[in-house]
Formats: C-alpha cells, sequence, structure tokens
C-alpha cells in the first residue's frame, strides 16, 4: 500500500543541517569525523533551546559564543560562520534536525559529556532572564532524548530555579 512512498531515494540532509556540519568541519579542521558530529549537534540543540519560546535573543546567541569558545580548534571566525547559520536556518535546526542532533550524541558521547551538554542548555535557557515554559518542556525531552533522568534535569536545572518563568509571580 505504502510501496511507492517508501522506495523513495533517501533524503538528503535538509540545508540548514548540511550547512552546519561543514562550517564546523571546515573550522575544526584537525578534528576527526566524530568530533565534528558531536560539536554540530552540540551546536543545534543550542539552537534548539534557545529558539525554544521562538525568541532566539543577543544573550542566548553570546552563550553560545561562549561555549563554540571553549571549544579547542575553534576560531572566532568559526565562531561568527556557525552564529550566522544558526540564526539563518534556527526553525529547521529547533525543529526537524534535533531527535537527530540528541540520537548522534547519545551515540558518540558518554554519560559525563552528556550530563554537561544538558548543564550548558540550561545555562543557554537562563542566559536572558526566564526559562520560560517552552523552554522547560524542550530541556527535559531533550534530557530524556540524551538518555537522562528527571533527577539529571532537576540537577542542571537548580542553579537557575530562580528563572523559572513557571515559580515567578504573575
Amino acid at each position: 500500500m505504502f510501496g511507492r512512498w517508501l522506495r523513495s531515494a533517501p533524503s538528503t540532509p535538509a540545508p540548514g543541517a548540511a550547512d552546519l556540519h561543514a562550517a564546523i568541519r571546515e573550522h575544526l579542521p584537525q578534528a576527526d569525523a566524530e568530533t565534528v558530529r558531536v560539536v554540530t549537534a552540540i551546536a543545534g540543540l543550542i539552537g534548539a533551546v534557545a529558539y525554544a519560546d521562538r525568541n532566539y535573543t543577543p544573550e542566548e546567541e553570546a552563550q553560545l559564543r561562549s561555549e563554540l569558545g571553549r571549544i579547542h580548534g575553534m576560531t572566532d571566525h568559526g565562531i561568527d560562520a556557525v552564529c550566522s547559520l544558526l540564526r539563518l536556518h534556527i526553525v529547521e535546526v529547533a525543529t526537524v534536525q534535533v531527535p537527530r542532533y540528541a540520537r548522534e550524541l547519545r551515540e558518540l558521547a558518554d554519560l559525563e559529556l552528556r550530563l554537561e551538554v544538558l548543564e550548558l542548555l540550561v545555562d543557554v535557557a537562563a542566559s536572558d532572564g526566564v526559562i520560560t515554559q517552552q523552554e522547560t518542556n524542550v530541556l527535559r525531552q531533550l534530557a530524556t532524548s540524551l538518555g537522562l533522568t528527571q533527577q539529571d534535569y532537576n540537577s542542571a536545572q537548580a542553579r537557575h530555579r530562580d528563572k523559572l518563568s513557571a515559580l515567578k509571580p504573575r
């Protein structure tokens, strides 16, 4: 019944995902393929959290820049390229690509790195002064997708508890 759809050619990566991967590969020329995949996944998930409330703020981009700056070999020019691509393709990265990026990290990263990624994602959500309900929902889903527990999420967001919009008086 569905044969004609299932026999179609394999889809190619969406332009935003391919461009983000290519930019990271270009600006981390000494990195192996797995490192490029991990860095791409982290950048994509940061973009997803930053755009969860449909408002990609300058503070969130500054946090992204800070996190990318921690990667050995990533230059300012590379950081600019990644941020530019995320601004251009944020909707695709924040929606379509998230499962792929989470799967990449679950397959390639150990528990310690996945916990660190969750913590930096919470830092991104908090960087504009408030963690919205939409950001909380995305963060909780990502924690599960990364193979982490509710306790892992609670621990990561504990230091930003004062920024949770659900706890702020209306």
